[in-house]
């Protein structure tokens, strides 16, 4: 299916990759009418002057009618989320994005949308199978049987059968993606919900500008993870969104390293060597998590491949310039 013309509205799309996706299904054609947030106007990430951006808690019900209304598509990227500090602790905060994604299904269904996407979480996996940091990449089958996330990754895999479910008995067509750490500028970077490589770019900036060469690391530096660019994120997610893919599929880098590596990138990048402090009591999530990419490889013919070392550099200098903003401001 090619998506181009076709109304859509884009769920979520104050935070760092609804902001993105608005701009990225634009510049494809996508005729994005609406976007909406919960967050007041002048707090969003980025805003396209035009199209309707709309401030609406769609936890409501009635919200969710008004931003289904006269649209074809639906990506339903809204969400109380954030890294692990955050979701570790804010479990009941997650949880409750599950109004979100119900009532969005609900006026989707009577509104005569034709695909709903939704943005789930590699938080959906069965832990027992991330304990090692030498993680075998995780398939797509590998949520069950179910062990997610406590909190964030239930609230996900719940809404994943939502969409099933609406799909098989109401016949509206749902696309699934499982995000794996999604990176990049005009993210979050500061405050308590930025992720990994975000906050290690300010802690590397941070320790650089003060003179104290030493750094903070959540765990002792050996979990593993892959993460994924914005750009490769926004190509995939459309990507999906026009194809056949009836099942939640990954959608991440398959380019693993550990958290200790994260920051040898960022020190390389920012030309600094810092001492190392393991804060072992800080939330660290699971020990090991990786992408399996052989679904999207075989229904798609392509997968996420920017290198980390690439997309650090261009979030680095990102976040450089606006902690200088800052200080200047």
């Amino acid at each position: 299916m090619n998506l181009k013309g076709e109304t859509a509205v884009v769920c979520g799309a104050g935070g760092f990759i609804g902001g993105h996706l608005v701009k990225s299904l634009r510049e494809k054609g996508v005729n994005v009418i609406r976007a909406v947030d919960v967050k007041p106007l002048d707090e969003w990430y980025q805003v396209s002057p035009d199209v309707e951006n709309l401030v609406l808690d769609l936890k409501d019900k009635d919200a969710c009618y008004t931003a289904a209304k006269n649209v074809k598509l639906v990506y339903q990227l809204a969400a109380d989320m954030g890294g692990m500090g955050f979701i570790e602790n804010n479990r009941a905060l997650c949880m409750l994005s599950v109004l979100t994604n119900t009532h969005m299904l609900v006026a989707a269904r009577e509104s005569g949308v034709e695909r709903f996407f939704y943005s789930s979480s590699a938080c959906v996996y069965n832990g027992d199978k991330q304990k090692d940091a030498n993680v075998t990449p995780l398939k797509e089958e590998d949520a069950y049987p179910a062990l997610p996330e406590d909190g964030y990754g239930w609230e996900k895999l719940f809404s994943e059968r939502m969409c099933r479910h609406f799909e098989e008995d109401f016949g509206l067509q749902c696309r699934v993606a499982r995000y794996h750490n999604v990176y990049g500028p005009h993210g979050t970077w500061t405050g308590g919900r930025e992720k990994a490589p975000a906050a290690i770019c300010r802690k590397v900036l941070e320790a650089k500008i003060s003179g104290k060469h030493e750094i903070e690391i959540w765990g002792d530096g050996h979990q593993t993870r892959s993460f994924m660019y914005i750009d490769d994120c926004t190509k995939g997610t459309q990507a999906l969104m026009e194809s056949e893919i009836h099942e939640p599929i990954n959608l991440g880098s398959s380019e693993l390293v550990t958290i200790n590596q994260l920051v040898d990138i960022v020190e390389e990048i920012a030309g600094v060597k810092l001492k190392r402090r393991y804060n072992l009591s800080a939330p660290k999530g699971v020990n090991g998590r990786n992408s399996d990419n052989t679904k999207i490889q075989e229904y798609l013919h392509w997968e996420p491949s920017i290198r980390l070392r690439d997309g650090l550099a261009r979030t680095f200098a990102w976040i450089e310039k606006e902690m200088h903003a800052l200080v200047n401001a």
